[in-house]
């Protein structure tokens, strides 16, 4: 090759490892500058338009640079792969950059790169890793297999961890917004759509209500929430912790370009031609990367009927009377995950008839009815809960449901349509039921309105359900006494049962869930201590007259019944 003196002038700035050659007269200034207006213009390094133009070899090269910038020269090829360091640099930062982890020796660590001149990729490094970093020059087309290498591996651990057949299971996915063509490509990955494809069938047939996705800093894991207790199901490679989380990102309609601020979406699968589940996802950034919270919205749940919640017979005919009335309101109650929209929407589905116009507001709708007008509510956009329910209100509805009553003017609107010919559902966030009513006064209800408009109140928990391995088991007097029971309880006709753990329960000695509910009508008794704007305990007080069980009582009787343990009913209830 023709040496060309490195003061030729050209049009298109030459630096990098182009300038380096030139100035050793290794290659042509033409040369130069083709190699560096063309790597400017494809966006590509320098390096691999200089082998692409063959303007030197890869070996050649490498020789160079060790000996032009004082770096070692490893050959890679007598190298075995399985001796790197896994975790001392993000195998995700590795392939993005091209460089290898070699060794790591107290706060030193030996990276292995092609181009010393990107100090770029070494400062980045120098910052993730908080490491004095050393440079070793090895030949690039060798660096390339090794990189390869590492991205095949993190795929072939993830197909071992799909494992089974994913025929007919359809992710919905929306189109990306423009803009985003080269961050869906990135995600554009067989093995991390199928991963995710199987985590989620997983959960389904687990009977998971929520999927987390989590990553750390040294690790990313997965866990899934079954029967309310979180339960570790994987932890695939650290490196695609991005691929997933934008492949989650893109199919929910979210901005995978923004990973500063929370976002909120939907996604859908399709198990076969007649049934598909809802996802809601949530993104959260946190120190190592954005975690995911995907809570399952399984339609079919609404569609199980009043007696696979677990009312008791009384309670059920309680309610049953309450919801089959022209007019008022009937508010459930209970902390988050309790199973509140679960119980609305067995209700609306009772009630949902052709001759009866229901609408929901919701933040957001959780589960999809046919025949019943849902809305969300985007106070973003200014449809907040008042604003839809006043148009509500102007859509002659028979049947009106708030998801939640968060101020006094949600509240006192709710309470107009019930106390002008409409039958209105909600949720509170309160312990029980009679601290429901004070907390509606303390919003600034005025109580001749709530005794006037609220018929009925339900407070509710959710308690694991003993799997079919349970045992008896003894329980001395005086515990069962301090949990609740009264002397004539304790009468020997029923025996208590502990969790065991099988297969089935995958070890927990719990199958599902049962609901613990406090059913408690509005009586006069109970109208006369709002309107006297009695306190909570008055109220209780007066609905344990009224024959009304605490929900403490109501979880006993399920102990008695054998369907759960002593232990998980004092977890789930106060005394």
């Amino acid at each position: 090759m023709a040496a060309t003196s490195p003061n030729t002038v050209s049009s298109t700035p030459v630096s990098g490892l182009a300038r380096s050659l030139l100035a050793a007269g290794r290659i042509s200034a033409e040369q130069a500058e083709t190699c560096s207006r063309k790597a400017q213009a494809e966006k590509v390094s320098q390096i691999d338009v200089l082998l692409q133009e063959k303007a030197i070899d890869s070996k050649s090269l490498a020789a160079f640079c060790s000996e032009t910038f004082g770096y070692p020269l490893l050959d890679f090829s007598a190298v075995n792969p399985a001796t790197l360091p896994e975790k001392a640099i993000d195998p995700k930062l590795m392939q993005s950059l091209r460089v290898i982890a070699l060794a790591r020796r107290g706060n030193r660590l030996s990276v292995a790169l092609s181009d010393p001149t990107n100090s770029a990729a070494l400062e980045q490094i120098k910052f993730q890793t908080e490491l004095t970093v050393e440079p070793v020059i090895v030949d690039h087309q060798q660096l390339l297999r090794i990189v390869e290498r590492l991205d095949q591996d993190a795929n072939q651990n993830l197909q071992e961890l799909i494992g089974d057949d994913l025929e007919g299971v359809d992710l919905s996915e929306e189109e990306p917004s423009p803009g985003d063509g080269a961050a869906t490509a990135e995600i554009d990955d067989a093995p991390v759509v199928r991963f995710l494809q199987k985590i989620l069938i997983d959960a389904i047939n687990m009977g998971a209500s929520d999927l987390h996705f989590e990553p750390f800093e040294k690790y990313y894991q997965i866990r899934f929430r079954v029967d309310g207790v979180l339960r570790e199901v994987a932890q695939p490679p650290l490196a695609i912790k991005e691929k997933l989380a934008s492949r989650i990102k893109v199919i929910s309609k979210l901005d995978i370009s923004e990973k500063r601020v929370p976002q909120d979406g939907r996604m859908k699968l399709a198990l076969s031609k007649t049934r598909s589940i809802d996802f809601r996802v949530s993104t959260l950034p946190t120190l190592h990367g954005e975690k995911i919270v995907m809570r399952i919205l399984d339609a079919t749940q609404a569609q199980l009927g009043i007696d696979a919640l677990g009312y008791d017979p009384d309670q059920k005919a309680l309610l049953m009377d309450a919801i089959q009335r022209p007019y008022g309101m009937v508010l459930v109650t209970g902390p988050t995950g309790s199973g509140k929209t679960v119980s609305l929407y067995t209700c609306l589905n009772i009630l949902n008839q052709p001759g009866i116009n229901i609408s929901t507001a919701e933040d957001p709708a959780e589960i999809n009815l046919p025949g019943i007008n849902q809305v969300n509510v985007n106070e973003r956009a200014g449809l907040t809960f008042p604003i839809a329910l006043k148009a509500f209100l102007r859509q002659d509805p028979d049947i009106i449901m708030v998801g939640e009553i968060r101020d006094l003017e949600t509240a006192d609107i709710a309470i107009k349509a019930a106390q002008t010919g409409h039958m209105v559902f909600s949720t509170l966030h309160t312990n029980d039921a009679p601290s429901t009513l004070t907390r509606l006064m303390n919003m600034g209800v005025a109580p001749f309105n709530i005794a006037s408009s609220v018929i009925m109140i339900t407070a509710q928990r959710l308690a694991r359900r003993l799997c079919s391995c349970k045992q008896p088991t003894e329980i001395p007097e005086e515990a069962l006494l301090e949990a609740g029971f009264r002397e004539e309880e304790i009468d020997g006709a029923w025996v208590p049962y502990r969790a065991v753990g099988c297969e089935r329960c995958s070890g927990s000695g719990y199958k599902g869930r049962v609901g613990i509910y406090q059913v408690m009508p509005i009586s006069e008794a109970i109208e006369k201590i709002i309107l006297s704007h009695g306190t909570a305990l008055e109220i209780e007080a007066q609905a344990r007259r009224d024959g009304v069980r605490t929900l403490r009582e109501a979880g006993l009787a399920k102990v008695m019944q054998g369907l759960t343990s002593l232990e998980e009913v004092l977890g789930c209830t106060n005394s």
